[in-house]
């Protein structure tokens, strides 16, 4: 399982509307068949493994982080056919999908055609590693990363604006991986006319997985070129308009449920924006890089969030990694809400 939930983090913030699975097919103690959501939700990870796996499918078992859809869409099968026509033994799967057109059904199916079935295995990381789905299904809205790099005092620039660079190059190289596991990055506009972000993907090989781009305004209309002291060194023009195909408004933090095609959504800045949207309890998820510098009297990382008590700070958040990037640190933190 731990293979499969590998495989499905290499179709992450490519597959939505679909969720990204990842699927491993074992026979006589040999992988015979590896497959993951590919790009767009098609073909499925069950179809890739089957396909890859051919006829040494038959009496394999199967490895699956999602349940196997029971529901045939114009472009595909089920997955749960698929796996009963190919003759498997066994279908370990690590998650109920919670679609309901799926939702325990594509489990009843293989149990009654014959085919073992269990259900449970890696789940808390298979929730992990399908967060966008999940949210996009239960909340109906993605799943929302805010992105900080801040010095160890808390400020993310000096107070002149200036804030090239805060942490070093092997935290900004994890960043920027980070991109690539998005559909879609967005900041705000004072951000966007201060430092004129590109917010693509800059690492070799990775390029072409850069993220959709948005912004934060409450004006509609045509994204202006940026005019900040950065815009020069970006490449920027003053006359230069980016339009509807390189950038999309967004009006509010609530207003990203009405985003299509993404379910996962990097928030990168600045201050205000990272604000609003942890004051409407939409952030899900916290990446906190910090530099080993000291600014003091710069600009701090947040703005008001909206709490009156400090007690309402408490209980919040929960660290699931820390690490070391160079002479810069990482920590994440995921919220902590009912049932979680």
């Amino acid at each position: 399982m731990a293979a499969a939930l590998a495989l499905a983090e290499r179709g992450r913030g490519r597959t939505a509307p679909n969720p990204n699975v990842g699927c491993i097919l074992v026979n006589q103690g040999k992988v015979v068949g590896r497959g993951w959501t590919q790009p767009g939700g098609r073909p499925h990870a069950e179809a890739m493994a089957l396909a890859e796996a051919g006829e040494k499918s038959r009496g394999a078992t199967c490895y699956v982080t999602l349940e196997p859809c029971a529901h045939v869409s114009p472009r595909g099968p089920a997955c749960s056919e698929l796996l009963i026509d190919a003759g498997l033994e066994r279908v370990v799967i690590a998650l109920e999908d919670p679609d309901p057109r799926t939702a325990g059904q594509g489990a009843e199916r293989l149990r009654a055609a014959g085919i073992a079935v269990d259900i449970g295995t890696g789940a808390g990381d298979a929730r992990r590693s399908m967060a966008g789905f999940l949210t996009r299904q239960a909340l109906g809205r993605p799943f929302v990363t805010l992105k900080l790099a801040t010095s160890l005092d808390g400020c993310i620039a000096l107070a002149s604006g200036e804030s090239r660079w805060i942490t070093g190059p092997e935290a900004r190289a994890h960043a920027h991986l980070e991109r690539a596991r998005h559909e879609a990055i967005l900041v705000g506009r004072g951000t966007y006319e201060a430092d004129a972000p590109r917010l693509d993907v800059r690492l070799e090989g990775l390029e072409v997985r850069s993220p959709r781009r948005l912004l934060l305004s409450r004006h509609a209309g045509l994204v202006p070129a940026p005019t900040g002291p950065q815009s020069e060194t970006a490449g920027w023009a003053p006359e230069q308009v980016r339009g509807d195909d390189e950038w999309s408004i967004v009006s509010s933090p609530q207003a990203i449920s009405q985003l299509t095609g993404i379910d996962h959504l990097l928030v990168e800045g600045g201050a205000q924006t990272a604000a609003s949207f942890l004051a409407a309890d939409l952030v899900d998820r916290l990446l906190l890089y910090r530099g080993p510098i000291l600014i003091g009297g710069g600009k701090p990382a947040l703005g008001d969030i909206g709490l009156t008590h400090l007690a309402e700070a408490h209980g919040r958040w929960r660290r699931t990694d820390a690490r070391r990037l160079g002479s810069d640190s990482l920590e994440v933190y995921e919220r902590v809400r009912q049932g979680t």
